[in-house]
């Protein structure tokens, strides 16, 4: 499989393509690559779009669109991910996106549009080391821990491994993602034992990881603050369903 990647990345090299600007600046890739090729949307495209789900959709349209024959799509982050669908979706349709909204004083909904190209990143209070781990302390256990983002591929491994679990019994997703997260505790790398840690971890130190990854991981910023017919200010988030390229196709 890796070699057919290769190939494809190669072979589709000289297509029109463009640059896109990766928020991770590749500190997390072995390659390290700050930016990668990714072409444009075309029409031979539209079949995809009309006809794959949500989760199918994205990965098939970065396996076709990433022109890097060293760089799998499964590999990257969800911040360079977001990142790429941004510049697919603005550089074939508009960078502006339209959004239904609620009005918290009338409850009344409404229509608003939020221009894409101005997303930023967020300002991580944290930088990684050259190896792309964070390092912090828990605050109940206190102790330091080496820290990882997850992979699409990681994600998506916990979303499956979710949807198969017997229907009676609640799936440990907490425990499996900071299994994938936790890559050090106090200087010990190994499995097993972090494996034990995570199952005596402090319900405080659980939540710490999640919103330390949430505050650091690099990621463009989705939430945006709109004015409601009201003059009330509410924040949305720009969310990446279906509809997030479909919108075009039905006029």
């Amino acid at each position: 499989m890796e070699n057919l990647d290769a190939q494809y990345g190669q072979m589709n090299f000289n297509l029109p393509h463009d640059v896109v600007l990766l928020p991770s600046k590749g500190i997390f890739y072995k390659n390290k690559k700050k930016s990668v090729k990714v072409g444009y949307l075309t029409a031979a495209d539209e079949n995809m779009l009309l006809s794959t789900n949500n989760n199918d959709l994205i990965i098939n349209l970065l396996r076709s669109k990433i022109y890097e024959p060293d760089l799998r799509p499964e590999d990257l982050l969800n911040g360079d991910i977001e990142a790429i669908l941004i510049f697919l979706r603005n550089t074939s349709f508009t960078p502006e996106y339209n959004i239904t909204a609620t009005d918290p004083k009338t409850g009344k909904k409404f229509d608003s549009v939020i221009v894409l190209d101005s997303l930023e990143s967020i300002t991580p209070e944290v930088e990684p080391d050259e190896n792309g781990l964070y390092t912090t302390t828990l605050p109940k256990s206190n102790s330091v821990v080496k820290l990882k983002p997850l992979t699409y591929r990681e994600r998506n491994e916990i979303d499956k491994n979710a949807e198969n679990y017997p229907k009676n019994r609640t799936a440990p997703i907490v425990t499996w993602r900071l299994q994938k997260q936790i890559v050090e505790i106090n200087g010990d790398r190994d499995l097993g034992s972090i494996s034990k840690a995570i199952e005596t971890l402090p319900i405080m130190d659980s939540k710490y990881i999640r919103n330390f990854m949430l505050r650091n991981e690099p990621r463009l910023d989705l939430e945006k603050e709109i004015v409601c017919p009201s003059g009330e200010r509410i924040n949305v988030q720009i969310n990446f369903g279906p509809e997030f390229f479909r919108p075009f196709f039905w006029v």
